[in-house]
């Protein structure tokens, strides 16, 4: 292990798509290839292919699902390693880990929501109580 640490980043950078998956936001190279083909990736603000090279420093945003990150790169490396080394590889900005937040429990929330709507139709029986509680409701006026 710690000839992998004390191995040196690469002096020109690191291609990013090498890098998402170093830094575990892609299982493999490839989807990490397929986001940043696709326009999920952008460095510095700006769309990049993926042979685009990263350095310390940039700033990336990344969509994934429904979630965005937007982070500094802090670190290269081009072997992918345990999660906590991974993190140690980028720091997310304040206001993309407080969007992130608000995110989720938006999602939790709205879960919670449609959980608690019926989950089949009213039978016969049960649109017949719906009914006769309506006109009595009504008559009460």
């Amino acid at each position: 292990m710690a000839g992998a640490e004390a191995r040196a980043a690469p002096a020109g950078g690191l291609r990013i798509d090498k890098w998402l998956w170093a830094a575990r936001f892609f299982k493999t190279r490839a989807l990490a290839t397929e986001a940043v083909s696709g326009g999920k990736v952008h460095v510095n603000g700006e769309r990049c292919k993926p042979a685009r090279r990263v350095h310390p420093g940039d700033r990336l945003t990344i969509h994934r699902g429904q979630q965005t990150w937007e982070i500094d790169v802090r670190a290269l490396n081009d072997q992918r390693r345990p999660a906590p080394e991974a993190r140690e590889l980028y720091a997310e900005t304040s206001e993309s880990e407080a969007r992130r937040e608000a995110e989720s429990e938006r999602r939790r929330s709205e879960r919670a929501v449609a959980d608690s709507a019926p989950s089949r139709r009213p039978d016969k029986r049960q649109r017949r109580q719906i009914r006769r509680f309506i006109r009595q409701d009504g008559q009460d006026e």
